[in-house]
Formats: structure tokens, sequence, C-alpha cells
């Protein structure tokens, strides 16, 4: 069990070993983003922005723009959210080669309340061209999409959760920006998630053997989205369910819907925040009490005709 903020903390600090172009910068949360060790390491090559996330876009930019490549990290809630100008006309606009980190996504992030709480952050980031967006399922695909980030050349955005949550990927297993994995196969329900609640789709899809035939996407990479893997999975279900930690309205639902009306018009429900704030309390509790968890998902494939 380890949040996929620690995945990235330790890729960091590999990073930075690995290369001397990576540069960090923090909003005043560097160990809420697990940068403590990287700042240690690489003293260098740390920048303490302190509150001022607008700033932090136009730093990074800067840098990206000088050759180096640097990693912007603060919560989703600031960043992107407080920062979206600055993304849009220095990152985005000028294609700088500049990662951006949104911790504490999600319902997920519990306690903090719906003020703290990301749900907008994905198509936010989605609509702005030349951006990717990746959302790790677990703490070993946090490592490596922070590593591929780092190969790929142009803006990237990640998404990271707080809690503690379910290890379930391989060391070994192959990580491709843009690529998704199909964990589990089925004939009858294709159920494509992001983020942590990848393993609620699996303990779901478990749950429903004997019942109900499930097919498990990994949608790691919303933007660009895997048209080849979602289309050939869908021709062979006929259904699909999305399932993910954010409002259902232009995220990896919204996605998965727009290709699907394009390409293979598909019976499909999204899971997800029905265009509502969060609140306070225990994330798991949370995650039932929104149905996003293994009992909430089974329910839903269920009753979905």
């Amino acid at each position: 069990m380890k949040g996929t903020r620690e995945g990235f903390g330790e890729a960091m600090v590999e990073l930075g070993r690995r290369n001397k172009s990576v540069v960090a910068l923090s909003g005043d949360l560097r160990e809420s983003l697990r940068m403590v060790e990287f700042g240690k390491a690489y003293p260098e090559r740390f920048i303490e922005v302190g509150v001022a996330e607008q700033n932090m876009a136009g730093v990074g930019a800067g840098l990206a723009l000088c050759g180096k490549i640097p990693f912007l990290c603060s919560f989703a809630v600031f960043s992107p959210g407080r920062n979206w100008d600055q993304i849009r006309v220095s990152v985005a606009y000028t294609n700088a080669n500049v990662k951006i980190i949104g911790g504490h996504a999600g319902i997920s992030v519990g306690q903090d309340g719906a003020t703290h709480q990301a749900l907008e952050d994905i198509a936010l980031m989605r609509a702005l061209p030349n951006m990717i967006v990746v959302a790790p399922c677990d703490a070993e695909q946090a490592k490596k999409a922070t590593m591929a980030m780092a190969d790929h050349v142009g803006p990237v955005y990640m998404r990271l959760t707080r809690p503690k949550t379910a290890i379930f990927t391989s060391p070994s297993a192959h990580f491709e920006i843009g690529k998704a994995q199909i964990l589990r196969e089925g004939k009858e329900v294709t159920l494509v998630a992001c983020g942590p609640l990848v393993y609620q789709a699996l303990l779901a899809a478990d749950g429903l053997q004997g019942v109900i035939d499930v097919e498990v996407i990994n949608m790691h990479t919303i933007k660009p989205l895997d048209v080849e893997t979602l289309l050939k999975s869908v021709k062979k279900t006929g259904k699909v369910v999305t399932l993910e930690d954010h409002q259902i309205n232009g995220g990896l639902g919204s996605a998965v819907a727009e290709v699907l009306g394009e390409r293979l018009p598909t019976k499909i429900k999204r899971m997800g925040m029905m265009d509502r704030f969060g609140e306070s309390g225990d994330s798991t509790a949370l995650l039932a009490k929104y149905g996003l968890d293994k009992k909430g998902i089974i329910k839903t494939i269920k009753e979905f005709k």
C-alpha cells in the first residue's frame, strides 16, 4: 500500500541522478508531493517558489525554454486549478517541455474537503492543445509514468492521489504514454478506469465472476486516448462503463464517449462525481457514498441494461 505520490517522489530522485537537466519546483508543498529527498539530493536543482502557482508556471516555462526539464509540483486544485491561464499561455501555447504534477486530486483526499478535492483537473488539462494527461493507477505505475514524462518532449500533466492504495502492477510491467493496459479480459462489459480506482474496478470484476464477464482496461493516459484498444474491446463486449474519481463531465468518461460517438456508437454508463462537489470525510467512506467502490461498481454494472 502506497500513495501514487510516493512513487512519483521515488522516481524523481532517480531521475535527478540520471538527468542533470531535471529540476523540481514546489508550491510550498515539498513534503506533500514527496519532493523532500529530491531537494536534499539536488538542492541546486530544487526551487521553492512558495504559495505562488501562477509564478511557478512562468518560471517553469522559462526553465524549459532554456533547455531544462522542470517538474512543477502542487495540489491539483492550485495547479492547474489556480494557474490554468499561465499554463495555457506560457506552457501549452509555447509547447514548452514542462511537466505539471497535480497532487491530492479527487475525493480520495478525504478530510481536506470540497475546496481541496480537485474534480475538474482532467477536464481543464485535456482541453489544452499540446498537453498530455496521465493518471497512474498505483505507486509503481506512477514511477514509470514519471520516467516516461521526462523522456517525452512537450507538456505533460500527471494526476496524483494522497491515500495509500494497493500496488497491483508489476515492476516489470511495460508502461507507455498513450497505450492502455487490459488487466482482465471479458466478453460482456468493458470497464474503463483510471487512477487508483482501477483497483476497485478489478475487485468488482472479480466479484461479478460467473454473473457478468467484465473486461477491465487501465486507461492511464486520458490524452491521447488509446482509441485502438478501446474500440477493439467494445466491438467484443458491446457495452461500456467508465470509472473515475472526477466529474463525469470532461474527464475520462467524456473522452471515451466522444470516441465512441464518432467511431462506434455504444451503450455507455459514466461513473464518477455527478456534477457536484465533494465533502469532508474518510476517503474510503466517500468512495462508498458516491458509489465508486467495489460494491457501487457491481451495483451499477448489474443495473446497466
